[in-house]
């Protein structure tokens, strides 16, 4: 199971997880990672779209811990049915949502621990949208590489 933040505009618009860039991303890292998409679960910690309006367009706006909070009961009900070997918070929200603490990305990342008190495994990584900001520029394929690099880490973990 992947957990990312909340839905982008994209996702809010089309009713589903992970379809716009960020996600075409994750699916391009999940092949490079040898795990076959459609044997992930994706869903989100925040089950709205938290956005600021400009013009016609809405601008992503990082939802709060309330929001978090508010959507924990979802989560943790996707917890329960899909029971997952191993949850992957995709970023500080997502492992805020999972783990219901603050959580520094850079500090867990990759670490795989059990899940308490749902059973399985866990582990933190970055959001795919914060590789994809860094695409063209330097860094990019160090970020993307080392995101690969987790998820292969995640697949050991299950296989083990």
């Amino acid at each position: 199971m992947l957990v990312g933040e909340q839905p982008g505009d994209q996702e809010d618009r089309k009713g589903a997880p992970f379809v716009g860039p960020a996600g075409r991303l994750l699916v391009e890292a999940l092949e490079q990672a040898d795990i076959d998409p459609a044997t992930v679960y994706l869903t989100n910690a925040v089950k709205h779209f938290r956005f600021t309006t400009r013009g016609k367009r809405r601008i992503h706006e990082k939802p709060g811990a309330g929001h978090v909070d508010a959507c924990r009961p979802w989560l943790a009900a996707e917890l329960r049915v899909v029971r997952p070997q191993l949850v992957v918070c995709l970023g500080a929200t997502a492992a805020r949502a999972v783990l219901a603490d603050d959580v520094k990305v850079t500090a867990v990342r990759g670490l795989v621990r059990p899940l308490v008190p749902y059973g399985g495994l866990v582990m933190v990584t970055v959001h795919p949208s914060a590789v994809l900001r860094l695409r063209g520029r330097d860094g990019w394929q160090e970020a993307f590489d080392a995101f690969v690099e987790d998820l292969r880490t995640a697949d050991r973990a299950v296989r083990s």
